[in-house]
């Protein structure tokens, strides 16, 4: 059977492309589990010091096969327990990522597929991109963090629309709105997208990985939490010898090289 996700390291960068092209990126048990087991492996990967997520063909992901959940329906499994073993666990592990992530949108992204994108840190999309919340299409109520992340990017009001009514945003919309970064010709977007990988990838990643956490924190704190973490995080930090070859290269006005460590 062929892979459902393809897992590529090279040049600090752990490329995973969702290879279901002829399904749009839908998520089988399958799909998911390789999937979940991608991203956990880039998150592990003391190699990998980016994470680059995509999808094969005319779309990003669409979110659920639905071809097998109406099967799980009728034998009476329900979702049977796909969002505490798959989903769930895929969004925590790509926005908890203690490294960049950065998701290249090709196509249609939506249900699971936006919340995935959403989970990125960065997100450019192709001008043939759209996204959709898609679940009030066929009864059901978000999931995948989409509750969280999506009123966090484009606040409480929009996100109740795209969620209610379910429409298609376009790539052109989804840059106004903040849910994209960067919108590029779609012979662009491999390219763009795997050069701001390796950017980053050749970054500081331990101070990343702090302003990540620093981000994090500060959403559910008040201004004195926020900056005893930034006091904590930046110790840290300045201890590192990054840090240390960084404040020398940048007194002597030479390019730093970075280690991650």
């Amino acid at each position: 059977m062929p892979e459902s996700v393809q897992y590529d390291l090279a040049d600090g960068v752990a490329t995973i492309t969702l290879a279901r092209p002829d399904a749009m990126n839908s998520l089988t048990v399958a799909a998911k589990t390789e999937l979940r087991e991608a991203v956990e492996r880039a998150r592990d990967d003391s190699a990998a010091r980016a994470v680059l997520l995509t999808g094969s063909g005319r779309a990003f992901c669409v979110g659920q096969d639905l071809g097998e959940h109406a099967d799980n329906l009728e034998a009476g499994r329900g979702l049977d327990g796909t969002l505490e073993d798959h989903y769930a666990p895929i969004v925590l592990a790509l926005s908890g990522m203690p490294k960049p992530v950065v998701a290249a949108v090709n196509g249609a992204a939506a249900g699971a597929g936006l919340s995935f994108a959403l989970a990125c840190d960065v997100r450019i999309a192709s001008e043939k991109a759209s996204f959709a919340t898609a679940f009030t299409r066929i009864g059901l109520t978000p999931d995948s963090g989409l509750s969280w992340t999506l009123p966090r990017v484009v606040g409480r009001a929009k996100a109740l629309e795209l969620l209610l009514l379910a429409e298609p945003v376009r790539a052109a919309e989804a840059l106004e709105l903040g849910l994209v970064n960067a919108v590029v010709p779609p012979e662009s977007l491999a390219t763009a997208a795997r050069d701001l990988a390796a950017r980053l990838a050749a970054g500081p990643t331990v101070a990343y990985a702090a302003v990540k956490a620093a981000v994090d924190h500060a959403a559910v704190t008040d201004l004195g939490g926020a900056l005893a973490k930034e006091a904590e995080l930046q110790e840290a930090c300045a201890r590192t010898a990054d840090h240390a070859a960084a404040t020398r290269a940048f007194l002597r006005k030479e390019q730093p090289v970075f280690h991650g460590r």
